[in-house]
């Protein structure tokens, strides 16, 4: 997949293409359904696809007080596209040369200029240029005008709720990370590195990996949850645990992950990715190592069921 950062990047020999425009700030179902359109589009026209997509959520400049943190990373969303056959990213740097953007001037100089659109699908009541003058009966004549065709593509549902990003943020707030996976047409999951802790976990004889806080993915409710580890190619059943140590109280908030029966890996320094299943409990606080101890064996036996694997010997 092509990526460019500017309208300058993209060549002017490119050829001509299908376009969508969006924050893409989760890449679930419903931008899931927005990107096959597209790419059905341009396979019968013979064009290629490009996202027009952001470098930060808008609210991060114009209503910084309400900007919530992303679902999902650069590499993830970038990773996302790519799998949903995605052929170019136009990331553009939202600032407030690109906010005062008339939707005119949007048209012309991203859409016409740099891009040659000839057939561009949005999302249902897409909003466009400065303040969000445009919508899709403006993008409509501003087509007419330029030689493009628009499309509007209805939200996605699943048992008559609309999926959205600000939904989804939602659930994982309630920890419900199957839920959250439902309408995102995945498992959720955190991607990063794997870096040294107080190694508090090792000495209580429950070895767990803490993800590093630059780690991409939204951290769900406070709490243990049962899913799986990647590393160097391998998959391995795992607890994984968010919020800060109640009991030490010394570790802020985080996600650390205990692989099941395990005490031999070397994670550290290792790019590893966190897939959440299910919700086992919410995070507490105990009265002794002890207590915490028998609460962790009882977490370990209810994620094995819910993951259908067996203790190792």
């Amino acid at each position: 997949m092509i990526q460019w950062s500017s309208i300058q990047n993209v060549p002017t020999d490119f050829a001509p293409t299908a376009v969508t425009i969006g924050k893409f700030d989760g890449v679930h179902l419903g931008h899931l359904k927005l990107l096959a359109q597209l790419t059905e589009a341009a396979e019968q026209a013979d064009l290629s696809t490009v996202v027009v997509t952001f470098d930060r959520h808008p609210d991060s400049l114009l209503n910084p007080a309400i900007a919530k943190l992303p679902l999902i990373g650069p590499m993830q969303k970038r990773h996302l596209l790519l799998e949903a056959g995605v052929d170019a990213t136009l990331t553009l740097t939202f600032d407030e040369a690109l906010a005062s953007l008339s939707p005119a001037a949007f048209v012309e100089t991203i859409l016409v200029q740099a891009l040659r659109a000839k057939i561009v699908i949005v999302g249902e009541g897409f909003r466009f240029g400065h303040q969000g003058a445009g919508n899709v009966a403006t993008l409509r004549e501003l087509g007419a005008q330029h030689g493009f065709s628009v499309r509007e593509v209805a939200h996605a549902s699943i048992d008559g709720e609309k999926v959205s990003t600000t939904r989804i943020r939602e659930v994982l707030d309630e920890g419900n990370v199957a839920k959250a996976s439902a309408m995102l047409g995945r498992d959720h999951i955190n991607t990063g590195v794997i870096e040294h802790g107080l190694k508090i976990g090792r000495t209580i004889g429950f070895p767990t990996a803490n993800l590093s806080r630059e780690a991409e993915g939204y951290l769900p409710l406070d709490g243990v949850y049962a899913g799986w580890l990647y590393a160097d190619g391998e998959r391995y059943p795992a607890a994984h645990s968010v919020g800060i140590n109640e009991t030490f109280q010394a570790v802020p908030r985080l996600v650390e992950s205990h692989v099941l029966d395990r005490k031999d890996l070397d994670l550290y320094d290792k790019v590893v990715t966190l897939e959440y299943i299910e919700f086992v409990r919410p995070s507490a606080k105990f009265n002794g190592v002890d207590d915490l101890i028998l609460a962790i064996n009882d977490d370990l036996d209810k994620i094995r069921e819910i993951l259908g694997v067996k203790r190792l010997a």
